[in-house]
C-alpha cells in the first residue's frame, strides 16, 4: 500500500507506509501554513510568556498572541461543520473566543490591555484597513470603478430604507413602540460602529431629548453589538445561497455582466515596500484632509485612491506592490486582528444583556431589512444580489471597520473592501445626518 503525502515545496510524493515516519506525517497538517507540531510549539511558548508575565510589552507581545491564538480559533471555527457553513466559520470562533477570554477572565488584564491598547491607539486595525483600501482600489479594474460609480448609494438607500420598514413592522408586532425600534435599534446598527457612529448619535439624541450621552449609549452598545453578530452569520450564510444560486453572485464581483480575473502576481519584496508606503501615505492624507472636510479618514481615502487609480496617475510598480502587500495583509493577518476585535471592541457582556427574545427578532429585522433593501435595489442598478447585500447591507448594520472585516471575512469577500468601507463611512455619516431629522418627528 502506498499513501500520498507532501514535502515542504508542495509537490507530490509516494511514500510507502513502512517508511513514514510519524513525524512527517504529522508535518502534512499544517496551521498558518506551519506543520502542526511546530505551530504547538510557538502556542506553547505564548502561553507560558502569558500566564508566567513574561510576555514582552507593546507590539511584539500583542501580535504574538493575537497570530497564534486568533489562527488557532480561526482553525477551528473553520473546522466545525455547523459553526462552518452557518455561523460565519473562523471568523466568528476568533472574535467571540477571544471575547469570552476577556469576560471570563482567561486572558490576563495585563494583556488585554496591551492588545486594547494595540488595536487602538497602536492603529493596528487602521494600519490594516489601509493595506485592504490602498490594494484592493489599485489592484481593481478602473473600468468596474467607473462603472459602479454613484450608483452605489442606491442599494445602501434600500439597505437604509429596508431595515426601517421591517425593524418598525417586526417591533410593533412584538411590543416595541416605533420610537423604540427606529431610534434605539435601528439607527445605532446602521450608523457605522461606535467611534463614527453611536458615540456621536448618543450626542444628538441628548441635544435633542435632553439626558446625558452615556444613557443613550447604554441603549445603543447592545442593538449595535447584536447586529454585529447576526451581520457576521448572515455573511456566511448569503456565501452559502450563492453556492446553492450562483446566479445570484459575482464570487467576489459587484458588478454584474463584467467579467474580470486578477492577473497572477509575482510576489516582489521592494514592491511591497513600495505597496505598505502607499498605503501608509493616502491613510495620512486622508487624516490629515479629515481635519478640515467633514468626511472620516476612510471615506477621503477612498475617494483619493480611487480618483488616483481612475486617472492612471500611479506608477505600475507601486500600483503592483500595493496589491502585493495588500494580500500580505489580508494572508496573514486576518485572523489575528479579528481576535483583536473580540478583546478591544466586542463586550460579551453587553451582548448577552441584550439576550431576550422580543430584542433578538427586532435586532434580526433589522439586518434582514437591509439585505432584502440592498440586494433589490442593488440588482436594479446592475449589481449582484449577494454582493450588493454584503456590501450595501451588512456592511451598513455592523460595526464599522472591525466589523467589514468579519463580515467579509465569513463571506469569504475581502476584495470587497473598498465598499464595504463607503458603505459603513458614508453610509454611515448619511444616518447621523437621518437621525438629526428623524427625532424630532418623534418627540
Amino acid at each position: 500500500m502506498t499513501e500520498l503525502a507532501k514535502d515542504y515545496s508542495n509537490k507530490t510524493v509516494v511514500k510507502n507506509d513502512t517508511n513514514v515516519h510519524p513525524l512527517e506525517v504529522a508535518n502534512t497538517y499544517t496551521i498558518f501554513n506551519i506543520p502542526i507540531i511546530w505551530f504547538s510549539i510557538f502556542t506553547a511558548i505564548t502561553l507560558t510568556c502569558m500566564y508566567t508575565g513574561n510576555l514582552p510589552v507593546g507590539m511584539i507581545g500583542s501580535l504574538l498572541v493575537m497570530i497564534v491564538l486568533g489562527e488557532l480559533f480561526g482553525e477551528i471555527g473553520n473546522r466545525l461543520p455547523i459553526v462552518n457553513s452557518y455561523l460565519g466559520g473562523g471568523a466568528i470562533v476568533a472574535i467571540f473566543g477571544s471575547a469570552y477570554m476577556v469576560y471570563s477572565g482567561l486572558l490576563p488584564e495585563t494583556i488585554t490591555t496591551s492588545i486594547a491598547e494595540f488595536m487602538k491607539s497602536g492603529g493596528f486595525l487602521n494600519f490594516y484597513i489601509a493595506a485592504l483600501i490602498t490594494g484592493s482600489i489599485l489592484g481593481m479594474n478602473s473600468k468596474i470603478l467607473m462603472k459602479v460609480g454613484l450608483r452605489y448609494f442606491l442599494p445602501i438607500g434600500g439597505a437604509v430604507l429596508g431595515a426601517m420598514a421591517l425593524t418598525g413592522l417586526i417591533g410593533s408586532l412584538i411590543g416595541f413602540t416605533l420610537q423604540d425600534a427606529v431610534l434605539v435599534i435601528a439607527m445605532p446598527i446602521l450608523g457605522g460602529g461606535m467611534g463614527a457612529g453611536a458615540v456621536p448619535m448618543s450626542q444628538v439624541y441628548s441635544e435633542l431629548l435632553g439626558n446625558d450621552p452615556s444613557y443613550y449609549i447604554s441603549m445603543l452598545v447592545p442593538a449595535l453589538a447584536l447586529g454585529n453578530v447576526f451581520a457576521i452569520v448572515l455573511a456566511s450564510l448569503l456565501d452559502k445561497i450563492g453556492k446553492i444560486y450562483p446566479s445570484l453572485t459575482g464570487n467576489g464581483q459587484l458588478v454584474k455582466g463584467f467579467t474580470y480575473e486578477k492577473p497572477t502576481l509575482k510576489y516582489d519584496i521592494q514592491k511591497m515596500g513600495a505597496g505598505l508606503l502607499a498605503a501608509l501615505s493616502f491613510f495620512s492624507i486622508g487624516s490629515l484632509l479629515g481635519a478640515i472636510i467633514p468626511l472620516h479618514p476612510y471615506a477621503i481615502m477612498i475617494i483619493l485612491v480611487a480618483v488616483a487609480k481612475i486617472a492612471n496617475i500611479i506608477p505600475p510598480q507601486v500600483i503592483d506592490g500595493a496589491s502585493q502587500w495588500y494580500q500580505f495583509v489580508a494572508r496573514n493577518w486576518t485572523f489575528a486582528l479579528l481576535f483583536g476585535i473580540g478583546v478591544a471592541y466586542t463586550d460579551l457582556g453587553t451582548v448577552l444583556e441584550a439576550l431576550t427574545l422580543q430584542y433578538i427578532l427586532t435586532v434580526l429585522g433589522v439586518i434582514l431589512g437591509a439585505i432584502i433593501g440592498a440586494a433589490l435595489l442593488g440588482k436594479l442598478v446592475g449589481f449582484y444580489p449577494i454582493e450588493a447585500a454584503i456590501t450595501a447591507g451588512l456592511c451598513m448594520a455592523n460595526m464599522g471597520g472591525t466589523g467589514d472585516v468579519a463580515v467579509l471575512s465569513a463571506a469569504k469577500r475581502m476584495d470587497l473592501m473598498p465598499f464595504a468601507q463607503i458603505s459603513s463611512r458614508l453610509g454611515g455619516a448619511l444616518i447621523l445626518l437621518l437621525a438629526g431629522l428623524l427625532i424630532p418627528l418623534f418627540v
